[in-house]
């Protein structure tokens, strides 16, 4: 009686909870467009630049990101110095 009991309390657990998309963020552009609706927050990755997101989002509940994810974004690097010999 116990586990149809659990059955059922998990089942309507699961039932009740709403539904969620699943956030995905592109890692082509580096730029991403956060949007507020009425269905709720979600996120468009197609901005090549900040003012090319900001054209977007004008006149709309939104606001311009980095992205992330960005695949070609490039850890900054140690600078290393070369000494160069010198010449006489």
């Amino acid at each position: 009686m116990r586990i149809l009991a659990l059955a059922i309390l998990t089942l309507a657990t699961f039932s009740a909870a709403p539904s969620a998309r699943a956030q995905t963020y592109s890692p082509d552009y580096p730029v991403c467009l956060q949007v507020v609706s009425i269905d709720g927050e979600y996120i468009e990755c197609g901005y090549t630049s900040l003012a090319q997101c900001a054209q977007s989002a004008s006149g709309r509940p939104a606001w311009c990101i980095t992205n992330p994810y960005f695949a070609r974004a490039q850890v900054p690097r140690e600078r290393r110095y070369r000494r160069h010999p010198r010449v006489h």
